[in-house]
C-alpha cells in the first residue's frame, strides 16, 4: 500500500526561475529537494520520486491562480511555522497563519500561502 494518495500534483507558473527559486526554499524547508529538472519544461519536488511540479502553463490555460491547492506533509509544527515564514519573506501571500484546525481535526496543524502566482499552498500534519 502507498504511503499517500496523491501521485503528484502539477501547477503552472508565469515565470519558471523566479517560482524555483521560491519553491526550492518553501520545499526545502519541508526536507523536500529538487529530483526531477526538465528544463524549460519545468522542475519536479519531492524526497524519492517526483510528487509535486511546477511548470509553464500551457497557452490558452486558465490563470495559474485559479483555485489550485496542494498539501505538503511536514514532519512536525516547527517545519509548518518555518514553511510559513520562509514564504512570507519570499512574497507570498499569507492565507492563515499557523495553528490548529479543529475543524478539520482536533490534532490537525497547518499554514496556508498563496505563492507568487497565486496558488494556494499548504503545509500540514495530523499529530
Amino acid at each position: 500500500m502507498a504511503d499517500s494518495i496523491i501521485s503528484h500534483v502539477s501547477v503552472p507558473v508565469r515565470d519558471l526561475a523566479a517560482s524555483r527559486r521560491f519553491y526550492d526554499a518553501v520545499l526545502g524547508a519541508l526536507g523536500y529537494r529538487v529530483v526531477m529538472d526538465a528544463g524549460a519544461h519545468g522542475v519536479a519536488y519531492g524526497s524519492a520520486f517526483p510528487e509535486f511540479w511546477i511548470g509553464h502553463a500551457l497557452e490558452g490555460a486558465p490563470d495559474p491562480g485559479n483555485g489550485v491547492h496542494v498539501a505538503f506533509l511536514a514532519p512536525d509544527r516547527a517545519a509548518v511555522d518555518q514553511f510559513h515564514a520562509v514564504a512570507l519573506e519570499l512574497g507570498a501571500t499569507d492565507a492563515g497563519a499557523p495553528g490548529l484546525r479543529p475543524h478539520y481535526d482536533a490534532d490537525y496543524y497547518g499554514a496556508f500561502v498563496r505563492d507568487p502566482d497565486g496558488n494556494k499552498i499548504e503545509a500540514m500534519l495530523i499529530g
